[in-house]
């Protein structure tokens, strides 16, 4: 059964080509935080390659339930749109199903908020099974209060043949196929979680740490694996331009190893829906042994962005792991902007993914990091016990390997699966 979606009006005649932004302002907001998050819209917006040709910024104090806003605003809003030729009407606060109705109703107008926007870019960025699977989830769920949208036949009935009697309304059918959908999808999304538990068990037999890149969208995370470990990750200048995690192996001094996964860019007001459907992907962050939180400093709402990241952390139920903080871009950054910065997070790291400044700093932390999260065993191997050191080497980190009279000495990490077949071998710590 292919995709189900509620359509917007206009979305059924052709693609929406020029939108109107409105942008809330409320007393519980900080003042311009409206309109640092309008021009964010913008760029959502014009990341679906619709083009913006105007924006109002409200200031609301009460909530309207018919249409969030009053009617002489939206009435105004709506003559504004219209005078501008728009074909879509964007909102940067969430709207009820009944508030959109009303919106689309009263305009005429394709009206959507800005979680249909978020859906629809990571729809349209979406590669894997994986991703693919969670971004329809989340659209499913968000479209189902809103099928009555897609209809203008509700009162049509269709019989149920022989056995008589009155049928179903095209929407509850649809409902019911939407919800069907749905619980196929969870279905899959299940299956799919237990692949990547296998692939992880593969990963931790070998005992290598590991570590998340997260951040604000657009933050440069991709670039900053690329330039790590040599990956070749997209990495271009737009919000969410890749969405499916990437894990790369980075080769430290000391001989120590570390997986290192790229994950989703976060964004204020980001879909609960969406945190929801990307556990799955966003369980990287959970296992993993610390996080690199990348920010951007030459953007000048950076602080807005960490506390964000911060959040969707706390949400994610990692917000005490340990997080080495990254500032990126300082070959663009003047001194006001790195000012801020180490006023914000006084012991962070300064990097730049394009010039490699600061990577060396960058890595001596990732190595102490390693040592103290990670214990070494150091053994002593008979010499004509070369299947025990074949099997250190296939299942550990070696450190370090030293030829003595009559043995080996091998320091590394080993996984406590194996300690029984390694305790004879094993150097007592003085």
């Amino acid at each position: 059964m292919a995709d189900f979606i509620a359509k917007t009006p206009s979305a059924d005649s052709g693609r929406c080509e020029r939108a109107f932004l409105v942008g809330v302002q409320t007393p519980k907001m900080e003042p311009g935080e409206a309109a640092e998050l309008l021009a964010e819209l913008r760029e959502l917006v014009e990341n679906l390659r619709i083009g913006v040709i105007g924006r109002e910024l409200v200031n609301l104090r009460k909530a309207t339930p018919a249409s969030l806003l009053g009617s002489g605003k939206t009435e105004e809003i709506i003559a504004a749109a219209k005078a501008l030729d728009a074909d879509l009407i964007v909102f940067d606060e969430a709207l009820s199903p009944a508030q959109q109705r009303n919106w689309e109703k009263a305009s005429g107008l394709a009206v959507i908020d800005r979680e249909e926007v978020i859906l629809d870019i990571f729809a349209d960025r979406a590669h894997t099974r994986e991703a693919v699977l969670q971004v329809a989830l989340a659209r499913m769920e968000y479209s189902l209060p809103r099928l009555t949208r897609a209809w203008t036949h509700l009162s049509r009935q269709r019989g149920r043949g022989k056995m008589g009697g009155e049928g179903e309304t095209q929407l509850e059918q649809d409902r019911r196929l939407v919800n069907d959908r749905i619980v196929r999808l969870k279905h899959e999304l299940a299956e799919v979680r237990k692949q990547r538990g296998v692939q992880r068990q593969k990963r931790q037999r070998v005992p290598v740490p590991t570590a998340s890149i997260v951040g604000y969208t657009n933050a440069g995370k991709s670039s900053l694996l690329n330039t790590l470990t040599g990956a070749h990750v997209l990495a271009e200048d737009k919000l969410f331009a890749t969405l499916d995690p990437t894990t790369r192996q980075l080769q430290l001094g000391g001989n120590h190893k570390l997986l290192v996964t790229d994950t989703v860019g976060f964004i204020r007001r980001l879909p609960h829906g969406l945190v929801e459907a990307f556990k799955a992907t966003l369980e990287e962050v959970l296992v993993a042994d610390f996080l690199i939180h990348v920010v951007d400093v030459t953007n000048p709402n950076f602080e807005k962005h960490h506390a964000t990241t911060l959040a969707v952390l706390a949400e994610l139920g990692a917000a005490g792991k340990p997080t080495l903080t990254v500032f990126n871009k300082i070959d663009a950054a003047d001194e006001a902007m790195l000012r801020r910065a180490h006023q914000l997070v006084p012991d962070a790291l300064f990097v730049s993914a394009h010039t490699k400044a600061g990577f060396d700093i960058l890595e001596g932390r990732c190595v102490e990091l390693i040592a103290d999260e990670f214990d070494s065993t150091q053994l002593l191997v008979p010499h004509n016990r070369y299947d025990v050191i074949a099997r250190l080497h296939e299942f550990g980190d070696i450190q370090e390997e030293e030829q003595l009279d009559g043995s080996v000495r091998i320091k590394g990490r080993f996984p406590p699966s194996q300690a029984r077949f390694f305790a004879p071998f094993v150097v007592p710590a003085k």
